[in-house]
């Protein structure tokens, strides 16, 4: 599920690394606050060292819009969702949005089903 979301940064969290079966990872969780009649918290995270280091030219207390991914897994019958941005905007308040050379943004893979169904309806 692919959606986008308008809010200003509030807070980013420290980077977090570590090295898997892959190889090395990083990882930043960083918190927007919406711009709704009741704003909402909303805690996302960009993976890998590029996204990272993207993300450090956003400052907090700008406004963005952020594209983001969300997906939920089961481990040990517990249910985790996670917030994956894969594009971040800077965004300013009369409803324009700017893609500097700063911005983050990487093609979304989708699971694919049967190749050649398709259901849109267009």
């Amino acid at each position: 599920m692919a959606l986008e979301l308008i809010g200003k940064i509030i807070k980013k969290l420290s980077v977090q690394s570590g090295t898997s079966a892959r190889g090395d990872w990083s990882k930043q969780e960083f918190i927007i606050e919406t711009q709704e009649n009741f704003p909402k918290k909303i805690c996302m995270n960009v993976w890998g060292p590029e996204k990272v280091e993207e993300l450090s030219k956003f400052k907090d207390g700008e406004n963005v819009k952020v594209s983001v991914n969300i997906e939920s897994r089961e481990f040990n019958n517990r249910w985790y969702t996670d917030v994956r941005a894969w594009k971040i905007d800077r965004f300013d308040d009369g409803g324009n949005s700017s893609q500097p050379a700063d911005s983050i943004s990487t093609p979304v893979d989708f699971p694919s089903g049967d190749a050649g169904e398709d259901d849109l309806p267009f």
